[in-house]
């Protein structure tokens, strides 16, 4: 059995939404969210656009605050919210005079485990200060946390990341504005390396390049976790790269996760309807194989997450939704080993 790096136990992050005292709203970005990470591994996180992907990566950073939930680093809780209910039968039951239930917090100072846990943000660019130079960018955390007793050995490692990237000794002295768009996720993620972390959430790191570069990118992040033992959290919308890269995948609808399984299991033997939806939009490049593969195409909107549907967030865009979706939140199981789901109705599906 493998070593688990990184367990998060029913995560919640709501943020307030206007309102006042009992008419307050929260979005509910991330509900009920429970998943775990091995040492070595990658777990892939997809879902449309706003489903809570990019926000449970900041929250188990604790880049945002949880408003509930248990993470576990390496054997050290991160954060409890203790066991106080977030949610009654009525969906209320998270406003307490006005304010959200937090429960007994126990949380940790955080900087001791920034060096392990690192970021690739999405936007290359606006995630760089332009007022600063590329060794500048790529050398900042290493002052912050004094990984470098001279200049000299500072210089050798800017370098040295530089190269592992692969950027040139010359690019030091640039700025984030002189580089290609690939060129700019490099220097990210040279500074994401630049701590020798053990855990990186990339955040849709490929979404904003061109696909001859995004492949370029994908292969680096492989070859860096094999040279350096990372374990990465990689979110994309893109499911012909998260099952390339992962290990295992996990499929998010409306702040939920709905389905989790290893890459081949999930792709060719999905139980979900909201994950056959998405993989049935895969671009296939055999013209033969396009036509006889089905699209199944969901119908109406995702529902808002300041008032998202009872029972199950994905009935109102599901064929197979009946009263017992919309009365009871189904229940996450496991279906085969390693491979869980949360539908009422798997066995239509």
């Amino acid at each position: 059995m493998s070593e688990r790096l990184l367990k998060i136990e029913h995560l919640y992050q709501y943020f307030p939404a206007g309102g006042f005292g009992k008419h307050k709203k929260y979005v509910q970005a991330v509900d009920d969210v429970s998943f775990f990470i091995n040492k070595g591994e990658t777990l892939g996180l997809v879902g449309e656009s706003g489903c809570g992907k990019t926000t449970t990566g900041r929250t188990l950073l604790r880049l945002y605050e949880p408003t509930k939930g248990r993470i576990v680093y390496d054997g050290k809780v991160l954060f409890d919210s203790g066991d106080v209910p977030v949610m009654d039968d009525d969906g209320k039951d998270i406003l307490e005079n006005g304010q959200p239930k937090f429960g007994a917090k126990t949380s940790v100072d955080m900087r001791p485990y920034r060096r392990e846990m690192q970021i690739v943000f999405q936007d290359p660019y606006a995630s760089l200060d332009p007022r600063m130079t590329v060794g500048d960018i790529v050398g900042e955390a290493i002052d912050i946390h004094k990984l470098a007793s001279s200049k000299e050995e500072r210089y050798n490692k800017i370098q040295s990341l530089l190269q592992c990237v692969g950027l040139n000794s010359e690019h030091a002295n640039r700025y984030p504005h002189e580089f290609s768009g690939g060129q700019r996720q490099r220097v990210g993620i040279a500074r994401a390396l630049a701590v020798d972390p053990k855990f990186i959430v990339c955040d849709e790191p490929i979404s904003a390049l061109d696909v001859s570069i995004q492949a370029q990118v994908v292969n680096m992040f492989e070859d860096l976790q094999a040279e350096m033992g990372l374990t990465y959290l990689f979110i994309a919308h893109d499911l012909s790269v998260v099952k390339h890269i992962s290990n295992r995948i996990g499929v998010m609808y409306l702040g939920k996760l709905v389905e989790l399984a290893d890459s081949y299991e999930l792709i060719f033997h999905p139980v979900h309807p909201y994950t056959k939806s998405l993989i049935s939009a895969i671009p296939i490049a055999d013209p033969k194989t396009a036509r006889a593969n089905k699209r199944i195409a969901l119908e109406g909107d995702v529902p808002s997450p300041l008032n998202p549907p009872s029972g199950c967030r994905f009935r109102t865009r599901c064929p197979y939704a009946t009263e017992q979706c919309a009365a009871e939140v189904p229940k996450w199981r496991e279906v085969s080993a390693g491979h869980y789901a949360a539908c009422h109705h798997l066995e239509k599906a």
